[in-house]
């Protein structure tokens, strides 16, 4: 009898064992993340951004080499930038720091490559996630004979890269320019894309559309006027499936010609009464 009970008392111990296993591997299999709307075009988020329709809350999340984190000033100014054109209230920062990749240079799809390999924010409920990589390579489109680099490049709805190396080489150029004058303008004009500026998400009540420069403003002194170097023929990025190209890489000679044509007492570059009628148009403010 004692050897039927013991038999019963294993038999219920696998049991139980065997139900707890089956219940961890749903667990897991509930807390999957859907990455799909996080792995769109360019501006396709646009709305969810600067309304509060779908989304009431965005997180950005920041991945940066170590030594390569963007400035407490910059930080403030660009949440500053969203609050004053989404009707977001509700921002949270968070820091992610990462080995370097060890690279002379980066493509967009290496940069792509490493956002799948480390970033952990997704939409998730009412948050909207953004995540921006600082990086401590150069573009590898970057011709420094020439005096061409790249500060900064979107690549889908909502993922950007700052070069964060070159911001700081091209801000010690200047004694007027800070490295947060520069961080804060490439970031910014960088999230106007995100945006859906200009003709990317957010379509344009009047028409202010460079027509040398597509999906960039032709109105002089606004953020979102730039000389640019084009990922390839379509304004729009691609998914993720295919080659990632991107809708825009600012040069770092646009940015200096932006702020060196400021007052030396505010270095900042805003957007102009188009791009704001735009996003308006768009659910922004």
């Amino acid at each position: 009898m004692k050897n039927y009970h013991r038999f019963l008392a294993f038999i219920l111990f696998i049991s139980i064992l065997s139900c707890s296993k089956s219940n961890t591997k749903e667990e897991t299999e509930e807390k999957e993340i859907d990455k799909t709307a996080n792995l769109q075009s360019t501006g396709d988020s646009a709305n969810d951004i600067l309304s509060n329709a779908n989304f009431d809350k965005i997180l950005i999340e920041i991945g940066h080499v170590s030594g390569f984190k963007p400035t407490t000033p910059t930080i403030t100014q660009f949440t500053d930038f969203l609050r004053q054109h989404t009707f977001k209230q509700d921002i949270e920062v968070q820091y992610l720091e990462l080995d370097s990749p060890d690279e002379e240079d980066l493509t967009l799809q290496q940069i792509a490559d490493l956002e799948t390999e480390n970033r952990t924010a997704y939409n998730d409920g009412k948050t909207v996630a953004i995540y921006i990589y600082f990086a401590d390579a150069p573009s590898d489109g970057d011709e420094l004979s020439e005096g061409l680099v790249t500060l900064g490049a979107v690549y889908r709805n909502t993922s950007m890269v700052i070069y964060e190396e070159t911001v700081r080489r091209l801000a010690s150029q200047s004694t007027a320019i800070s490295v947060a004058d520069v961080e804060s303008a490439t970031l910014n004009h960088e999230f106007g894309h995100l945006f859906g500026l200009v003709n990317l998400g957010s379509t344009p009540v009047n028409n202010h559309e460079d027509a040398e420069a597509l999906n960039h403003c032709n109105i002089e002194g606004c953020l979102m006027r730039a000389e640019l170097q084009f990922g390839g023929s379509s304004g729009k990025s691609s998914t993720a499936k295919t080659e990632i190209k991107s809708a825009c890489n600012l040069t770092g000679n646009t940015i200096l010609r932006l702020l060196q044509s400021k007052t030396a007492k505010s270095n900042t570059v805003a957007l102009d009464a188009e791009c704001i009628l735009d996003l308006q148009a768009n659910g922004g403010r």
